[in-house]
């Protein structure tokens, strides 16, 4: 037998793929609220790139015909229709846009890192100590979860005043390190590990702190993993509460830089360019961050039962 012939005997027909229309027309739904979610990115992609006369055009352009860089920085800001882009903006502010922006990265690092050690650190002495009252301490946690964050905006407003920490970075940082969830979380991921490691640790003679740092935590990589993506997507995007400490714009986040530009749309309608660049560049990090750790997003949102 040839070998033409013995290739050609261990060929494999492979028959075209059956399109299952039934299955196609259920997902049709889907892909058209896809399509829906993604039309206002898309229109404040085109709008930060159109130049103030095309923003003003009636019937609107869903493509920038003449593209502009001008919402960021405009070079012609003496001409009478001119409107000064992101990075011309907030010039008594040393940095301008870039301090609103560092603002929020330091204070979404510090609160999503110092939040998710004291969280595990909660887990580990609810699930892996004997120590007393940790079934109570538990149930204060759970009920916390029940009731609005809205609720306590006053009782903290007032404690973190009288405490002297309203408009500083204290005001943003301190309220936001207790996430009763993330503790939640973790505790059940703690209870499938066994009791065993720990108390192997234990008998060589570690200490408590020795055994959350090295042994616990290497354990809730995943679960951390997966909660830092919630906690540092709420950090980023938090507006209420600096909205409601904050005072003095040096200390302003995105967020808030973002509210004073579409305030200026009202009186202005040529700062609307300006206010989808400013929304482009502050949402340009979430997506990227998301890309990066979709699995974990993704697997976060399959272990906590939390509908995105």
């Amino acid at each position: 037998m040839s070998v033409e012939t013995i290739a050609a005997a261990g060929t494999v027909t492979k028959r075209p793929k059956k399109i299952n229309v039934a299955a196609e027309l259920a997902r049709l739904p889907f892909y058209l609220w896809a399509v829906v979610v993604l039309i206002p990115f898309w229109w404040m992609l085109i709008a930060a790139f159109k130049t103030v006369p095309e923003l003003m055009k009636n019937p609107p352009t869903f493509y920038p015909e003449d593209p502009s860089l001008n919402s960021f920085y405009d070079s012609s800001i003496d001409d009478t229709d001119s409107v000064p882009g992101v990075f011309q903006r907030w010039e008594e502010v040393s940095g301008g846009f870039f301090r609103f922006a560092a603002n929020t990265f330091g204070v979404t690092v510090i609160v999503t890192v110092v939040s998710l050690l004291i969280a595990s650190l909660a887990a580990y002495m609810l699930t892996k100590t004997a120590a007393p009252g940790r079934r109570l301490v538990f149930v204060v946690v759970i009920s916390s979860m029940m009731i609005p964050w809205q609720v306590s905006l006053i009782p903290n407003y007032l404690l973190v005043s009288d405490l002297g920490m309203t408009d500083s970075y204290l005001g943003y940082i301190i309220p936001g390190l207790a996430k009763s969830f993330v503790v939640f979380f973790l505790v059940q991921y703690l209870r499938s590990i066994p009791d065993e490691l720990v108390h192997a640790a234990r008998v060589d003679g570690a200490s408590e702190w020795r055994i959350w740092w090295q042994i616990v935590l290497p354990l809730l990589r995943p679960a951390l993993a997966a909660m830092a993506i919630f906690v540092a997507l709420g950090e980023w995007n938090n507006f209420l509460w600096p909205l409601i400490i904050i005072r003095t714009e040096e200390l302003f986040n995105l967020p808030i830089a973002l509210s004073s530009l579409s305030n200026q749309i009202v009186s202005n309608p040529g700062a609307m360019g300006v206010a989808m660049a400013a929304s482009m560049l502050a949402t340009l990090p979430t997506v990227v961050f998301f890309f990066l750790f979709q699995k974990h997003f993704i697997k976060g949102i399959a272990l906590s039962g939390i509908k995105a």
